[in-house]
């Protein structure tokens, strides 16, 4: 792992996309001083940012410093401008679901893991969500995002149209079977097979991969059904696998199982190319007042780190998360009483990876509400 290089894409987006992303930042150069590696940084505009300044969501420059890096660590995309205007032609997202396909991140990986310390946080039971561990693939550049799209000139009508070939269904298929065969064995498509043709052809496409990993069970849910069962019983799965449209409802639904938007990281992953991002929007209400929680970004930077293949730092990037939250150094989301500012939690983070039980802050007087450099 020493002496190794790796350059760095740097997209702070929209509301609190910077802030988060500064903490990534942040905590990233604590893993170089710790485990010998070196990031280099450039950063581009993208979304909101990016069409007040030039005009466009996705500057051909971007572009060009995504392409040319090792990783992309994105912040959030939108602004009330826009979301406020369906008039608009030109729009934040836009810039996303460009980078998506022009990078070819086919793969949308999220991950929802409970931390025992933050169960009641979330509006579930304890006995209903403690222990859950999911892997959700979502299929990203393809589908109803990105199909034809048509509104009639008097206004009275329109459609989107989804699509998918087995082309854009084989390769996520694999990477979701791939990741069941080292956990639990399970894999559950979530479609609406019953309805929609594109939903046969993943049911059909994935029962022929399935017989590349006979230790793993394939099973099969109606996306509404599924949508339910996440709320009645998430500990039933393991590894989800589903279509765009599907993956992008179903994956922000079970983030309440956490207790907060505000821990959930993500990977978006191509042949190429990958883009780490937490899963939460820009969030504008909370722009520039320091209560954004940096943890969803900080963990898609520990994403990031397996992708470049350095585990240790991943891991001890992960304890430090863990760490914080088991010491109460939360954010005001999952402490309204005693917490602390996005800055705050961020060196908080980078401050164990560098020191670790031989940090500087007294973990006893932070448990009793003040946070003192001893």
């Amino acid at each position: 792992m020493s002496n190794s290089y790796f350059k760095i894409a740097v997209l702070p987006g929209d509301g609190i996309g910077p802030e988060v992303v500064s903490e990534s930042i942040k905590v990233l150069d604590a893993v170089a001083e710790v485990f010998q590696c070196q990031f280099k940084y450039s950063y581009g505009l993208m979304g909101a940012e990016a069409i007040f300044k030039t005009g466009d969501p996705l500057p051909d420059e971007t572009l060009k410093i995504c392409k040319d890096s090792d990783a992309v660590l994105f912040g959030a995309i939108g602004d009330p401008v826009f979301d406020n205007n369906p008039e608009a032609k030109v729009r934040p997202e836009q810039g996303l679901l460009k980078l998506r396909k022009e990078l070819g991140l086919y793969a949308n990986i999220r991950p929802l893991k409970t931390f025992p310390s933050l169960i009641d946080k979330s509006p579930l039971k304890r006995e209903i969500i403690e222990g859950t561990d999911i892997q959700i693939f979502r299929e990203l550049v393809s589908g109803i995002y990105f199909g034809e799209k048509f509104t009639d000139p008097d206004g009275k009508y329109a459609y989107d149209v989804c699509k998918y070939s087995t082309e854009e269904i084989i390769p996520i298929a694999h990477m979701a079977f791939q990741e069941a065969e080292k956990r639990k064995k399970k894999l559950t498509l979530v479609d609406k097979a019953n309805v929609l043709d594109t939903s046969r052809l993943w049911r059909k496409t994935c029962q022929k991969i399935a017989s590349q990993y006979p230790d793993v069970q394939l099973e099969y849910l109606f996306v509404d059904n599924a949508a339910m069962q996440l709320i009645l019983n998430p500990k039933q799965f393991d590894v989800i696998l589903t279509e765009n449209m599907f993956g992008d409802i179903i994956s922000d639904e079970a983030s309440v199982i956490g207790g907060s938007i505000g821990l959930l990281p993500s990977a978006s992953i191509g042949e190429e190319n990958a883009l780490f991002e937490p899963i939460h929007g820009s969030y504008p209400q909370a722009k520039g007042k320091g209560i954004a929680n940096p943890v969803a970004s900080i963990l898609s930077t520990a994403m990031m780190l397996d992708y470049l293949e350095l585990p240790e730092a991943a891991d001890k990037l992960r304890r430090a998360v863990e760490h914080a939250i088991e010491n109460g150094y939360v954010t005001v989301d999952l402490n309204t009483e005693q917490h602390y500012s996005t800055s705050e939690v961020g060196s908080f983070i980078a401050d164990y990876i560098k020191y670790s039980e031989k940090s500087y802050y007294n973990f006893e007087n932070i448990k009793i509400g003040k946070s003192t450099i001893v």
